[in-house]
């Protein structure tokens, strides 16, 4: 599969972008374990365009993470286009604007999922950002505010027209936000009426439930989002069930290995105070579905530094390694 003049392989299976964990260490992770493209968080344009250090600290990449698609948001076509240009002087692979956030305080900012109520205003910004970069550019959107997905069809329409190179659909309604079912069809329909690439995205969660979104809807790749956190080897998983082989089962001794190394990941790319804070709540995702998780996750809240973190952790590896039935 291309996005632009991206080439991504045979297996286009992509990480989403998830506000406050699709940060630079979950990305190299979940590249080392077969992703070909994850996304950013979601990048404020005005904070790019004002310099804020935390905005600018969302373009931080990892060696060996690229190639990443960076998401930004705003309503602003001057401002998006001027972001655009700092995403792409960052080195990103590819631009995603978001037109499908459905937070209360990103709509009433005119942005995210309130665009897909404006097709004018979207095309002005389209077209602003089209002309500000040359790396490839994608659309994220939802059903929008309407059941019947009028919405979605149009604003990927306009899209298109605008010189997009893919566009996402998660078809969810801007109320249902994560809630109820995701409508595949809705997938099915927007890839018949676009020629560019179609991802679509929203409930999957097996490997087979991937194929079968594939099968239903002729979509060009699938967007993974909640399901693969903390557990990054789902897109192993994934792209053997994609081919006809064996799932893969992951060894628990693995999955602490790989908590270990996010532990290193987080503290390079973060500080040892800010990694520690934010390792107090990740970790546990990665516990889901291990041996004694329940356990395990009440260790890691009892650890105080993380120097007891990463000692727990060895622990666990070492018993783990030496009774794989066990934590």
């Amino acid at each position: 599969m291309k996005i632009g003049s991206l080439e991504l392989g045979e297996n286009p299976v992509f990480f989403a972008p998830l506000a406050g964990i699709t940060h630079a260490p979950a990305r190299l992770l979940a590249r080392e374990a077969g992703c070909p493209l994850a996304w950013s968080e979601m990048v404020s344009a005005e904070g790019l365009v004002r310099r804020q250090a935390s905005s600018l600290a969302d373009l931080k990449r990892l060696p060996g993470e690229d190639p990443v698609a960076v998401q930004i948001f705003g309503a602003d076509p001057a401002v998006m286009a001027e972001a655009a240009r700092i995403v792409e002087e960052s080195g990103a692979a590819v631009l995603d604007i978001n037109v499908g956030c459905a937070v209360r305080k990103i709509v009433r900012q005119g942005a995210g999922v309130a665009l897909m109520r404006e097709p004018g205003r979207m095309r002005e910004l389209l077209r602003a950002v089209r002309r500000a970069v040359r790396i490839p550019l994608t659309v994220k959107i939802r059903s929008g505010w309407e059941p019947g997905g009028g919405q979605a069809l149009a604003i990927g329409r306009i899209a298109e027209e605008c010189g997009a190179d893919a566009v996402t659909l998660h078809p969810r309604t801007a109320v249902q936000k994560f809630t109820g079912r995701a409508d595949w069809g809705l997938i099915a329909s927007l890839k018949r009426s676009l020629a560019i690439p179609v991802i679509g995205n929203g409930d999957i969660r097996t490997p087979e439930d991937a194929r079968r979104m594939f099968e239903e809807t002729g979509c060009d790749a699938v967007m993974v989002g909640r399901r693969a956190v903390g557990d990054p080897h789902f897109f192993r998983e994934v792209k053997e069930a994609l081919g006809g082989r064996p799932i893969p089962r992951e060894d628990p001794a693995e999955r602490i290995s790989r908590m270990g190394r996010y532990v290193e990941l987080c503290v390079a790319c973060h500080g040892e105070e800010t990694a520690f804070r934010l390792l107090r709540t990740r970790l546990p995702w990665f516990t889901r579905n291990l041996p004694g998780a329940a356990a395990l996750r009440r260790r890691l809240a009892a650890c105080r530094s993380l120097a007891e973190l990463r000692l727990l952790l060895g622990d666990v590896h070492s018993y783990i390694a030496w009774d794989p039935d066990s934590v």
